[in-house]
This record gives structure tokens, sequence and C-alpha cells, in this order.
């Protein structure tokens, strides 16, 4: 276990932890063992499974086994450091991305096979944008079709701060990638996610949240399998703090104004 000062709990009620919240709370003593982890799980999602259909299961590394895909597809291991904040998240995101991180899993092992058969070298662009997206992925899903074009074209000012209370009304950002949940234990200046956008009905806004997070999953995992090409050029960059409320910084306008951070967006 990790000291209470910095448990799992911590992290419940902060933004951006919303779909691990319950799971956080779980935890107020510290990071759990595998095996409160492989409970966790099993109570979360007991129907997940990997990309080759084996129920998954968190184990401790072992550099004799399979590559890390190839290990989860075959056995449904996920080699899991003990200990480690980045691995738990990883587990956690299992937990609320069950279809979707299969289909990812599967997805891989395709393309492994694929470049395999056709002789090529390396792990290929779609390999790297399905493993940017694991790491540091966020599904942005909106009842507003404005918010997500504004997202897209850089127009950074003109949404989180102009129609800042159309976003919170119509619009919720929900982290897929676990770097990222790791990282908003401290954020940094420029931190950046890799962003899904998606527009829905105003009826979706009024699903229980659990509802909601099962919904996008299923989405989700249909929408990445069927992409006909994938690179990590499909997904748009999405500057974490500046989503109202992760940082007491975006609370006024000039903010919005650092190019550092709040970059424009290429013509």
């Amino acid at each position: 276990m990790s000291s209470a000062a910095e448990s799992p709990a911590t992290y419940a009620d902060r933004p951006l932890f919303e779909p691990v919240a319950t799971l956080l709370a779980a935890f107020p003593a510290g990071l759990p063992d595998h095996a409160g982890l492989q409970h966790l799980f099993e109570q979360a999602a007991p129907e997940a499974v990997s990309g080759g259909g084996r129920p998954i299961r968190f184990v401790l590394p072992d550099d004799s086994r399979p590559a890390y895909e190839v290990r989860i597809h075959a056995s449904g291991e996920v080699p899991t450091r003990a200990g480690d904040w980045h691995d738990f998240f990883n587990a956690l995101a299992w937990c609320v991305w069950p279809r979707t991180k299969a289909a990812c899993n599967a997805l891989h092992l395709q393309e492994i096979a694929a470049r395999e058969v056709s002789g090529a070298q390396g792990r290929g662009p779609r390999r790297d944008a399905l493993t940017q997206f694991d790491e540091c992925g966020v599904v942005v899903v909106s009842a507003d079709a404005d918010i997500p074009a504004l997202l897209a074209d850089h127009q950074w000012e003109a949404v989180f701060w102009q129609r800042r209370a159309r976003l919170q009304a119509s619009t919720r950002f929900l982290v897929f990638g676990h770097g990222s949940w790791d990282q908003l234990r401290r954020p940094f200046f420029g931190l950046c996610a890799k962003a899904i956008h998606r527009v829905v009905e105003p009826d979706w806004l009024q699903l229980p949240p659990a509802a909601q997070q099962a919904e996008v999953d299923a989405w989700l995992a249909a929408h990445l399998a069927s992409l006909p090409t994938l690179t990590p050029r499909a997904f748009s960059p999405l500057p974490l703090l500046g989503i109202p409320g992760v940082t007491p910084d975006s609370e006024h306008a000039g903010y919005y104004r650092d190019t550092r951070q709040f970059r424009p967006r290429r013509r």
C-alpha cells in the first residue's frame, strides 16, 4: 500500500476523474495490491475480456513472456507493476472502458499480423495511434455541435471562455487515457490530450453517468474498429488545463491567450 496522504480516494472529486471516481473512492488507504485490484475489476466489469476473448487478470510483469499486447490478447494477463500509479490507472481504464480496451487490443494484434504478412518493418502508424490514445485519449461528447467544431479549430477562448456556460451545460470530457489520469495528479503547464469528438442528441445528457459511460464505451469501441485508416493525426489536441474547473488559472479570459499552451491551428 502507498501512504494514505496520496490515496486514490484523494482524486475522486477532482475534474476529469469522473469515469473512475467511484472506483477511486474505494481506496482511501492507498494503492491496492493485485488481489484488491482484481476484486475491484471483477465487481466493476465482470464480463470484460481481452481482444482474444480471454478473461482479464492483472499480473506482475515478466520479461520472459510475450510482448505486452500479444500477452493480453492470448492470455488476458495485463502486466501491472505493484504500487505503480500509471499501471493502477490502466487497470481502472479496463474497469470503465472494457469494450474499447478490448477493441484496441484486437486492433493491435490485427496490425501485427498484417505487418508480418506484408513484411513491413516497425510498429506502423496505426499502432502508434492506438498507443497514443491509450495513454492520453479523451472523448469529447457534446449536444452542441458548435463545441466540437470550435475545439477542432483551436478556438480556445471562444469555446472555453465565451461559451463557457454552454460548454458546461452541453459537453462531457471523458478521459480514456490512463497516462492522462496519472499526469492529472500533478497537472503541469501545457498538459495536452488526444481527443475524439462526438455530437449526441440532448437526451443523452439525461442518462445517469454510469449509463453515459457504458454507452460511450460501446460507441468508441465500434468507432475505432470501423476506421479504415488510423494514424496519430486522427486525433485533435486538447489542452486539458483549459477545461473549466481543472485549474483556477482558467477563471479569466486572458489565460486563454497564452499561445504557448493554447496554440492556434496551423492553416
